[in-house]
């Protein structure tokens, strides 16, 4: 029988990931590739003369593998998308402008994303995390898609409907148009029930999606290019001293959470470690909002673009939307489910929870930042 003993370093090649590169590690020690019966003497003897160089190899190994793991660990960017710098993404903004997510090893790139490109984005590698959980990752998943909900930013949702000055009643808006920020996004399923709620048709009027900053959607109404917008704050309080009506406060009428995190399955399998450092930042910049007013209205008036007086309302509106732990509820995962179900998707259908969401990581980081949990 014949035997490959003992290749020399320039065919002996180790190939890590390191980075998202690839690096080959070539070794100068001579190792034995395959053995055979014929082939044993000449092993004994390669033993016996080089202890050392046998230890070497085995620490040599013992150390690539290490470096393999860690490589996983440290896979340069992380991506993670969002629809639109809004009040909802302020702890994703924080974090990132208050070097939370360098705090935590993260080196984050934000990406600003339709909902709808969201899932095969996702899927395909090309983003990380989806900052958001809402009825259009939920429908993802429940299309198929292997995403889970992970973690909540906010338990309930600010958005008003406003109009031009003429138009004060939903009524008087029907067959106008209304700008939203996605189709099939939060805003638009918000939107939907708020009208079904206050016992209109969406049917009866025409939405036009505009994506990127709420601003641009007000800008789009100053323009006369749409007749309403569904707004957030701080957005909200400058189209108020523009003239701009209140028309509907669709917060109000959808108790629906805001906000949060969505990862696929793989991700969270894969990479806990990461995906809870991406928690915690996520959740110590909520936790700095929460007590630090003067320094987070500083942001919102950087970011935002709006004046200090709008920001500090902005501020006091969103605190009372935030979700204490962060840990996603089974109460807020249903409402999502009704949200696409009165949609006409998915309508017999029993979701459980664990279909649509995974509370073990933000759990996990809630206990180690010293919350309560039952």
């Amino acid at each position: 029988m014949t035997s490959s003993l003992l290749e020399q370093d320039k065919d002996c090649v180790d190939k890590l990931s390191m980075n998202g590169n690839l690096s080959v590690v070539s070794s100068p020690i001579p190792l034995v590739l395959s053995l055979s019966k014929n082939s044993e003497t000449v092993t004994q003897r390669f033993v016996k003369r080089s202890p050392w160089l046998i230890v070497t190899i085995f620490l040599s190994m013992l150390f690539l593998c290490a470096a393999s793991g860690l490589a996983q660990e440290r896979r340069g960017k992380t991506r993670i998308s969002n629809a639109g710098f809004t009040i909802t993404a302020l702890p994703l903004l924080a974090a990132r402008e208050w070097g939370i997510f360098n705090a935590n090893n993260l080196d984050m790139e934000i990406i600003l994303m339709q909902s709808a490109l969201v899932p095969a984005a996702l899927t395909q590698g090309d983003i990380d995390y989806q900052a958001g959980v809402g009825p259009a990752s939920v429908n993802a998943t429940m299309t198929g898609f292997a995403t889970r909900a992970i973690w909540f930013s906010s338990d309930r949702i600010s958005y008003w409907l406003m109009a031009k000055p003429q138009f004060k009643t939903l009524e008087s808006l029907k067959g106008k148009k209304v700008a939203v920020t996605g189709l099939g996004g939060t805003v638009h399923i918000a939107f939907n029930m708020a009208v079904e709620k206050a016992g209109g048709n969406p049917k009866d009027f025409v939405l036009v999606s505009i994506a990127g900053q709420q601003i641009q959607q007000l800008i789009s109404l100053e323009s006369g290019y749409v007749d309403a917008a569904v707004l957030s704050p701080p957005v909200t309080f400058g189209a108020q001293k523009k003239g701009f009506n209140k028309v509907l406060d669709v917060g109000a009428m959808v108790e629906m959470p805001g906000g949060g995190l969505t990862a696929l399955v793989k991700t969270i399998q894969e990479r806990p470690a990461e995906t809870k450092r991406v928690i915690r930042s996520l959740q110590m910049a909520k936790e700095e909002i929460r007590k630090s007013k003067p320094k987070t209205v500083d942001l919102i008036v950087k970011l935002l673009r709006m004046d200090r007086e709008a920001a500090s309302e902005t501020y006091d509106q969103f605190l009372t939307t935030l979700s204490p732990s962060g840990i996603p509820t089974r109460v807020g995962m249903e409402i999502l489910v009704k949200s696409v179900q009165s949609q006409g998707r998915f309508v017999d259908r029993k979701v459980n929870f664990n279909e649509i969401a995974d509370d073990r990581l933000a759990t996990e980081v809630a206990k180690e930042m010293g919350y309560k949990i039952p």
